[in-house]
Parts: C-alpha cells; sequence; structure tokens
C-alpha cells in the first residue's frame, strides 16, 4: 500500500493526474521527509487565507518544516461557512508546489457549533446543500485530490428534519440521506468541474456510533474509492471520550480491513494531552498499524511560534523513547519563535520511528468480527484487550479462516452468527464469544452449542484461580491488586464445560473464562466486567491467563501489567509498548523450539530468563513474584525486559531450527 501510495503522491508533486492504486513504478517521489512513511500537514481554511501573504508563508514555512519536515499539504477552502478564495488557493499553492510539496484540497463541511456541540449541515435545508456544493466544487478546480474532514455527518433535527424522516429511526434516515448526499452533491459536483478528481472521506476515532450520524462504513469507501482514518486518541483521563491508546493502531487495521489498499493514512491533533509523550505516541501507533502517511493537524498549531512546555512528566529523567532533552538540544530557532513548538514534538517522533518500521512485516492480529452499523454495550472493547496486551482488531467481514475468531456484542447485529460460530468449530477452529454476545445470543440459537447463561446477577470478585479438573488450580492475585470487580455471573453445567480462570466471592465461585469442546473446535466465553475498564483492575496474573488462552495460536505473547501493548508482524518482528507512568516489567514468551530473541534495532541478543536465572525463589519478594509468573505463563521460553515510562522497544525472534 505504501509504494502504490508513493506513486500517487509523486504524480501529485509532478503536476500530472493520477489513479488511485497505480503502479510504485511510475514515479519516483520527488520528495520524502521520511523513509518508511509519507509526512502531511492539514491547512486550515484561515491558515490558507494567512499563507497566501508571501512574507506569512515564507515565516511560517520556515518555522513548521525546519521541526517537523514533510512532502504532502492538504490546502482547505472552506471550514464552518469560511472560504478561501480562489486567489488565495492558488497563491499558496504555487508557494508549496515551489518548495517540492505534494498539494491536495481539503474541505470541512461543517457549521460551527453551538453549546460545546459540533455544528452539522442540515442535509434538507437548501442553503446548506449550496454551500456544500460550492464548497467542493472549489476544491475541485483546483486540486486532484480532496480530502473531507470528518464532519461529513449528520446531526440536525429540525422540522425539515423531523418530516423527511417520517417513521424511520434516526440512523436509518441520516444513512440514507447521506449516501444521497455524498452520490449527487459531493461527489457529482466534485466530478462536474474536475472529472479527475478523486474525493477522499475521512473517518473520525469515534467509529463505534458512527452510524447514528450517517457516517456509513459499508457503502461510502466504495463510493468514495478512497478513505482516511482518524488516529487521534488524545489523553484517556481528561477527555470526554475517555479513548484508550490503543485505538490509534486499532483503528488503522479496522479501516484497512473495510477498504483493503484504500486506507491512505493516519490524522492525529495536538489537543488535550497532558504531556509531550502522548502526542508522540499517537504517531508511533498509527505507523506500527502501517498507516502509509500520517497526516499533522493542523498547520496552525505546528506554526505557533510560542514554545509548548513537557507537560506532567515525573518520567522526565528516564530514558524514554519520547526524549524532551534531545528535542530541545536539536531544536533549531527561526525568527520570531520562542522555543520548540508542537512540530518540533512531531518532529522528534517521527525521526525516532522511521528506522523502527523498516524491521516490521505485516501486521498480525486476532480478529474480532464487528458487523457492519454495529454498537453494544461493549463499545470500544477492543481497545481495551489492546491495552491489556492482545493484539486484537476488529473487522466487518466474519473471518472463516481464522484459528482464532473473537465476538463481542456487537457481533449480535448479523443474523447469522450462530451458524457461522458452529462452522468455525467444526472446522477445528476456537471461537471466544464475551459475556454481553451470550447475553444477547443464549435465546436465539445459541444454547445448540453450549447451554451457558448470563443470569442476570452480578459477583463482586477480588480472588482468581486458574486450572480445573482435580486440583486447587494456582492462585492469581497480586498483593497490590485488591480491588473487587463485578462481573455478571454465567450459569453453566459442571463436567460439561469448565471454568478455566475463576473468580471466588466468599464460597462461591464464578467463571471468568470458561471452556467447552464442540466438534472439532473450542468455544470460550469471556466474562467482561460491568465497567470495561476494570479489566485495568484484574491482577497481572489473570490478564496473563487470558492472554495464554486467546493467544494460542500466536508466537508471541506477553505477561505485563495493563495499558502495555503488543504489536505483531509475519517476519518474526514485534513492538512493545507502554502507556505507564512507571517502568513496566514484561516478560515475552515465544512458543517454538528454543527461540532466539534480540533487540530489532541494535541486534543484541537478549538471555531467557532459565539462562538468566531468574526465577529462583528464595527470600527477595521481587524474585518470588518474578517466579509466581513464570508459573502463570503456561509453555514457552520467557525472557524478561523493563521498558521505561512511556516507552515501545522492538524485537526479533527467529527459533533454533530458522
Amino acid at each position: 500500500m505504501l509504494k502504490a501510495f508513493q506513486s500517487i503522491m509523486a504524480g501529485l508533486c509532478a503536476g500530472v493526474l493520477f489513479v488511485f492504486g497505480a503502479s510504485a513504478a511510475e514515479a519516483a517521489a520527488p520528495h520524502q521527509a521520511h523513509a518508511n512513511f509519507r509526512t502531511a500537514v492539514y491547512v486550515t481554511v484561515d491558515a490558507t487565507r494567512r499563507l497566501s501573504d508571501p512574507a506569512v508563508f515564507a515565516r511560517e514555512f520556515a518555522r513548521v518544516y525546519s521541526q517537523a519536515p514533510f512532502d504532502h499539504v492538504y490546502i482547505e477552502d472552506y471550514r464552518d461557512s469560511r472560504f478561501a478564495t480562489d486567489a488565495q488557493i492558488d497563491a499558496v499553492k504555487r508557494e508549496f508546489e515551489a518548495k517540492g510539496i505534494a498539494v491536495s484540497g481539503g474541505v470541512t463541511l461543517a457549521a460551527g457549533g453551538r453549546n460545546g456541540q459540533f455544528g452539522t449541515f442540515d442535509y434538507e435545508n437548501p442553503r446548506d446543500l449550496a454551500e456544500c456544493k460550492e464548497a467542493v466544487e472549489r476544491a475541485a478546480r483546483h486540486f486532484d485530490q480532496v480530502i473531507l474532514d470528518d464532519f461529513f455527518f449528520y446531526n440536525t433535527k429540525s422540522d425539515a428534519d423531523i418530516a423527511a424522516k417520517g417513521k424511520r429511526s434516526w440512523t436509518q434516515y441520516r444513512i440514507a440521506r447521506m449516501r444521497q448526499v455524498a452520490r449527487d452533491v459531493v461527489l457529482k459536483s466534485a466530478r462536474a468541474v474536475n472529472p479527475h478528481v478523486h474525493v477522499i472521506i475521512k473517518f473520525p476515532n469515534w467509529y463505534e456510533h458512527f452510524q447514528g450520524l450517517g457516517f456509513d462504513l459499508e457503502k461510502e469507501p466504495h463510493m468514495f474509492g478512497a478513505i482516511y482514518t482518524g488516529t487521534e486518541t488524545r489523553d484517556p483521563v481528561i477527555t470526554d471520550q475517555l479513548l484508550q491508546q490503543y485505538e490509534s493502531f486499532g483503528v488503522i487495521r479496522f479501516m484497512d480491513a473495510i477498504l483493503p489498499g484504500g486506507n491512505l493514512g493516519g490524522w492525529v491533533d495536538t489537543f488535550d494531552t497532558r504531556y509531550a509523550d502522548r502526542y508522540a505516541e499517537q504517531l508511533w501507533d498509527t505507523l506500527f498499524a502501517k498507516a502509509p502517511e500520517m497526516t499533522l493537524f493542523s498547520w496552525d498549531q505546528l506554526a505557533d511560534m510560542s514554545a509548548i512546555k513537557p507537560g506532567d512528566r515525573p518520567w522526565a529523567n528516564s530514558d524514554t523513547s519520547f526524549d524532551w532533552k534531545k528535542m530541545v538540544a536539536g531544536y533549531h530557532a527561526t525568527p520570531g519563535a520562542k522555543g520548540p513548538g508542537w512540530a518540533s514534538v512531531a518532529g522528534a517522533a517521527l525521526a525516532t520511528i522511521d528506522p523502527v518500521l523498516a524491521h516490521l512485516g505485516h501486521v498480525q492480529t486476532i480478529p474480532s468480527y464487528k458487523p457492519y452499523r454495529s454498537s453494544s454495550a461493549e463499545d470500544f472493547l477492543e481497545n481495551y484487550l489492546g491495552n491489556i496486551g492482545l493484539p486484537v482488531a476488529a473487522t466487518p467481514v466474519y473471518p472463516t479462516q481464522a484459528p482464532l475468531v473473537l465476538l463481542t456484542e456487537a457481533a449480535r447485529t448479523d443474523p447469522h452468527i450462530v451458524a457461522k460460530m458452529e462452522a468455525s468449530l467444526r472446522a477445528g477452529h476456537s471461537v471466544v464469544i464475551t459475556s454481553g454476545l451470550l447475553q444477547a445470543l443464549q435465546d436465539k440459537g445459541f444454547s445448540d452449542i453450549a447451554e451457558w447463561r448470563v443470569t442476570g446477577r452480578v459477583a463482586a470478585i477480588r480472588k482468581y484461580y486458574n486450572g480445573y479438573g482435580a486440583g486447587s488450580g494456582n492462585l492469581l492475585n497480586d498483593p497490590a491488586k485488591s480491588r473487587r470487580v463485578v462481573f455478571p455471573e454465567i450459569h453453566f453445567f459442571t463436567n460439561d464445560s469448565w471454568a478455566i480462570i475463576r473468580g471466588v466471592a466468599g464460597e462461591k465461585a464464578f467463571p471468568v473464562l470458561l471452556m467447552n469442546h464442540y466438534s472439532k473446535g473450542v468455544i470460550y466465553v469471556l466474562d467482561v466486567p460491568d465497567n470495561i475498564a476494570d479489566l485495568y483492575n484484574l491482577p497481572d496474573g489473570v490478564l496473563t491467563q487470558i492472554k495464554t488462552y486467546l493467544q494460542q495460536d500466536f508466537p508471541v505473547r506477553i505477561a505485563a501489567p495493563p495499558q502495555v501493548a503488543l504489536f505483531a508482524y509475519d517476519n518474526g518482528a514485534f513492538v512493545v509498548e507502554s502507556y505507564r507512568a512507571k517502568p513496566a516489567r514484561v516478560t515475552v514468551i515465544l512458543s517454538g523450539h528454543a527461540p532466539h530473541l534480540a533487540d530489532a534495532m541494535t541486534g543484541k541478543a537478549i538471555a531467557s530468563d532459565a539462562a538468566a536465572g531468574q526465577g529462583r525463589e528464595d527470600d527477595d519478594p521481587t524474585k518470588r513474584m518474578a517466579e509466581k509468573q513464570r508459573k502463570d505463563i503456561g509453555e514457552g521460553t520467557a525472557f524478561t525486559v523493563t521498558l521505561p515510562a512511556h516507552s515501545f522497544r522492538a524485537f526479533r525472534y527467529r527459533k533454533n531450527s530458522d
């Protein structure tokens, strides 16, 4: 995908027409800031108007490019009822082209906002439709590629909207209406003035709720032919959405599955971060997911002459992946600037990740089936699982060939889901369902596979065991984690099914991970806490056991505390990243005969725990805990490493026979 995208951008730089999916051999990019991805900056309409002054352009270009080299810009002509003139667009376009920068257009079909809520066009209002048409026509006159910023949704409920909706749900009405607007207003109008124009639709980060506001992941990507992905997760504590860090990776993989080869990049902004590392992490995770282009939003923040502050960084003196001190030392001042800005953070982060990407193959994940237009009480669950170290990615198509498939409550919207599960099991595959999906299906045919039921009662648990059959199992508790977690109660028949991870409250046991054999396969139900975020409050031993079962076919897994993610690739490379504020002790478990592990960047071999003599039981409580963790991880060769706060490390492994 990257090579094809480079060819597209090369055509733009040369001022020629292009077609999506063009061969990389057609032309070489005349300018590329990084070796393994392209870097773009989005220029909002206010910046477009400002940059039409050559003196302003020279000053701001020097500020941005000196900190964060880039090779592509999206020049916006419209946002919130404000237009750039044809003359202003042409002037800015010429300036960037003279610098060897590829240029594309941008349009934000937004209508400001009120009371903190984003304002969209009312697509039953003739005036709004006319403004939409004018905005896309103006962009298409100047550019052969135009991106729609992620406001092409619909949240108004005017009298005209209510009348047009009729007896349909808001979701049904809005999806149908936005398909019409996309076809008859946006695409038709743009192509009428420029038959060669390609319009990209950018989707934002709140993908679980798209359908309710008219975003249509089933049809729109194919109507436009190319998509872009908002990967901004910002801060998971202070923002209203509380998006988990892993989503910057996972949402790229989801969009890649929706339009293979047509997801052109990821998009991150500078907003709502408490420390500089959080901005860098969003960029890294977008690129770990193999996005071919990284767009920085927006020019205004990157060109700001103010000096930014590092933020709340108690790890400031640690050897972290984002090196604030090194960034400051390498800063080159430009006239009017008061110190390093957001572009400095972006430039340092991208320079750090670029050489790492050269070592990574194709992404490998556990598929989680998420049908089009599905939503549930387990919204964004994949991202929480990613944050406990499970390399999960959603897919809109049921993965019939996957050795293990994860099914959350969202899968209930597929009327044939039970039959698909049974087919996987008969083929010898494993199926993991969540307690939410079990509750949705237990009276809709699932009992033909396993007679499990969510009872409607809950249990508050803080003691956990693994194992089954004769014997008591191993205690999985961690003295540092004694908080009670509330789980739905699942009823099952002993010896037909077995709780391979169980919680104990008082004198009663409750399944946390329940297993049953069916035909040639194995079915599991993962009991999801009432509050999904309580996954982070489970003892590390419980998390390790969950990963042991769900990654049974993965060559690598990790035993680690929560907020540590694993990104795996098909060439023996993998990345472990910690979002924690303190160092994280991580045990890497490799399958196969006597595997070898090395740092991917230095090639330095890493000794296994057995070779290094780790885990011996003595009076040292740290070593006793290490021994306990070693027992929890099951089969495989263990290698223990420590990651600094908010840092990643790339590794390569090989089997002894390789």
